[in-house]
Order: structure tokens, then C-alpha cells, then sequence
């Protein structure tokens, strides 16, 4: 009888250890990720983000201390022209209308082939954070940003508040969202005034451009007519607009521009103080 008891008290241990055991075995299997450990995962990836924007705030800080200007605008003709000893068989490629449908592939491009250029905007081109957005990628890969009034409006049609006012509040409205206002102008129209140059802003304009043209609209033709203009020389202000066609053609420009000797303007330009 002491032995039938004994054998039925261990077989009922065994059978609420191998009970405890499983319940176990399904609280593991069952057990979600750790908040804490989703939440460090989240920490170091914005570490990771903040380090990036830090490394690359020190980097530009590190190029205005060490600036040094090779080139300087003739406003006779709007080229540029060497200070000293720069090279001066160089063009500087400017586009308007960024960021609207394919500045950012331009940019992509361009940063592809290792050369610069300024992307000059308008205030209603960043009426939206997609757009804003695509404005701080481009100035984060390395591009300038020029101001181009926020409404595009003739400012000889405005009193000099009024331009004030169209110029000031894109200089704000960039500058919130790169962290840098734009040391670069160009009018609507060519209209430039003084208020610009009040703002401490190169005001410029352009040699030729012609890809708003209807004859110039497609690839080979706007390469054709950018690389043999009777008005190109050295120093010459290339100007191009956010357009498909200017998007499929960038590529050949560049490297045609390269085969015929000239160098794309780099971030050397002498701007006000």
C-alpha cells in the first residue's frame, strides 16, 4: 500500500513539472520585443541622424572658415572672371524652378559627375513639406541655394518694400529649412534691384539659357545649342530650368563641356560680406 502511494506522489510531481515547464516554454515563444529595447534600436538610429546632420554642419562650417574666393562677377556681362591665377575657361550652371518636379534627379546627376551648381527657388515652390523636403536634400548633397523672390513677380512693378518683402521672406523661409540663407539673386525677368544687394546677396544674372524655348525642347537639341552658342566664353552664366528635357540632357552637357576643356564653376565665387 506504501509503495502504490509513493509511486502515484511521484508520478503526480513529474506531472506538474513537466506542466510548469510548458507553460514556460509558451510564455518564451509568446513574449514580445522589449519596449526597452525598441526604444534603444529608435535612440541610436536617431544618434546615428543627429551625427550625420552634426558631422555635416561641421564640415560646412570648416569650408566657410577656409573660403577663399577665385572668381568674381563682371556685372558688364554677368560672367565670371578669375581673381588671381584660377582657371578661366570654367562655366557656372545655374537652374530656376527647383525644387518642382526634377531638380532632385538633376542634382542626383550632377552630384554623380562631381560638379556644382545653384539651384535658385521661389517661395510657392515650398508650400509643401515634400517640397521643403527635396530642398534640404539638394543643399545637403552639397548644391547652393539662390533666391529667385517668393511669388516670381516683376519687382519693378513693386515699391521697394514690396521688394523687400518678396526677397526677405524666401531668405526666411529657405533658411528654416537648410539652415543657411542664400548668398545668391537672381530677378524675375532680369528685373534685379538694389534691395538684394542690401540683403548681402550676390545679385546676378545669366549669359544665355534656352530650354524654355519650343525648338530646344528635347535632349539633343538643348545639348546641341548649350554647347555651341555664339554666346559662351569663359566665365559664362549657363541658365536651365527644372524641365524634363533638361533632366534627360544634363549628362551629355557636362560631359561635352569637359571634352571641350572648360571646367564647371565651383563654390569659389566672391559674394558680399
Amino acid at each position: 500500500m506504501i509503495t502504490k502511494v509513493v509511486v502515484m506522489f511521484v508520478f503526480a510531481s513529474l506531472l506538474l513539472i513537466g506542466c510548469n515547464n510548458s507553460g514556460s516554454n509558451q510564455t518564451e515563444k509568446k513574449e514580445p520585443k522589449s519596449v526597452e529595447t525598441t526604444t534603444t534600436i529608435q535612440d541610436e538610429t536617431k544618434q546615428e541622424q543627429d551625427m550625420k546632420e552634426e558631422a555635416s554642419k561641421t564640415i560646412r562650417n570648416s569650408e566657410k572658415e577656409n573660403f577663399q574666393a577665385e572668381y568674381r562677377l563682371n556685372k558688364e556681362n554677368w560672367s565670371f572672371e578669375p581673381i588671381q591665377d584660377a582657371e578661366p575657361k570654367v562655366v557656372l550652371l545655374t537652374f530656376y524652378d527647383a525644387p518642382d518636379k526634377y531638380s532632385l534627379e538633376i542634382a542626383k546627376t550632377l552630384q554623380k559627375l562631381q560638379v556644382p551648381a545653384i539651384f535658385f527657388v521661389n517661395g510657392h515652390f515650398l508650400e509643401s513639406d515634400e517640397k521643403k523636403s527635396m530642398l534640404k536634400e539638394i543643399h545637403d548633397m552639397g548644391f547652393s541655394i539662390g533666391n529667385r523672390t517668393y511669388s516670381h513677380v516683376n519687382l519693378k512693378e513693386l515699391t521697394e518694400e514690396e521688394q523687400k518683402r518678396e526677397i526677405v521672406k524666401l531668405n526666411n523661409l529657405v533658411e528654416g529649412i537648410i539652415g543657411e540663407r542664400p548668398k545668391y539673386f537672381r530677378a524675375p525677368f532680369g528685373s534685379n534691384t538694389e534691395v538684394a544687394a542690401n540683403e548681402k546677396m550676390l545679385v546676378m544674372n545669366w549669359t544665355y539659357g534656352y530650354d524654355w524655348e519650343k525648338e530646344y525642347q528635347d535632349k539633343k537639341a538643348l545639348t546641341g545649342i548649350m554647347l555651341n552658342s555664339l554666346y559662351l566664353s569663359n566665365g559664362a552664366s549657363l541658365l536651365m530650368h527644372d524641365r524634363k528635357w533638361t533632366r534627360e540632357a544634363i549628362e551629355d552637357i557636362v560631359k561635352d563641356f569637359h571634352k571641350k576643356g572648360y571646367k564647371i564653376l565651383a563654390k569659389l565665387i566672391e559674394t558680399p560680406e
